[in-house]
């Protein structure tokens, strides 16, 4: 197993297409429900339990080897937000790109030549760990980061926040990533041993409703 390789993956200039979504900040920030650091750490919070888990999940099952297309079922029956499926897919398609290139493998080409128009982010990120020679802990740890990175980097984006004071946000929840990290790689042997209907289906329902908003802006800054 190569720690080296976590870090790769996990690196924001990894070119997966992560910096051209907000994870829902931008929407949150028009509602001014992100004004500040307090309130940027509370909406990564609620996120992180919700969205990240169910992610954590799918690429922790995906990095054990479960089948890719039933994970991708899955990720579908719990995105219900049409704008979150496409853009989940979209960023599926850029990271199979960056894979596939990085660490070539023949379950990546297998995937991409299942899902042309791309698999759920998360069920490539785990294909991704599993070619990497990463356990499926650490992908987990990485779809949980990715949760909560996205809308932290946005944000000094959007409102011109101290890039420190998000910096800050994120080493305040380092306690709840590895929590998250944990209970999604429980979740995914779980599911190896009962099923992917087992996995987590924490719902977001506000995330959803701006997301389906946001994506009838005119003018954004952000995909999603």
């Amino acid at each position: 197993m190569s720690r080296a390789a976590l870090l790769v993956l996990a690196d924001g200039r990894f070119p997966a297409g992560g910096h051209a979504h907000s994870g829902g900040a931008e929407a949150a920030v028009k509602a001014g429900r992100i004004h500040d650091a307090a309130s940027l750490e509370e909406f990564c919070r609620g996120r992180l339990h919700t969205a990240g888990l169910v992610a954590g999940a799918i690429a922790a099952a995906a990095a054990l080897g479960l089948d890719p297309a039933e994970l991708d079922t899955a990720a579908d029956a719990r995105t219900p937000s049409p704008a979150l499926r496409l853009a989940a897919r979209k960023l599926g398609r850029q990271l199979m790109r960056a894979a596939r290139a990085t660490w070539p493998a023949p379950e990546l080409d297998a995937l991409a030549a299942a899902f042309p128009r791309g698999a759920h982010q998360p069920v490539v990120l785990g294909v991704t760990a599993r070619a990497a020679g990463l356990a499926p802990l650490d992908a987990a740890h990485i779809a949980a980061y990715e949760t909560v990175g996205g809308p932290a980097t946005a944000t000094v984006r959007l409102l011109g926040l101290d890039p420190f004071e998000a910096s800050g946000v994120l080493a305040r929840l380092t306690p709840d990533l590895d929590t998250i990290a944990d209970r999604a790689a429980e979740a995914a042997r779980t599911a190896r041993r009962d099923g992917p209907h087992t996995l987590p289906a924490a719902s977001s329902p506000l995330l959803d409703i701006a997301a389906e908003a946001h994506a009838n802006w005119p003018v954004r800054l952000f995909a999603s």
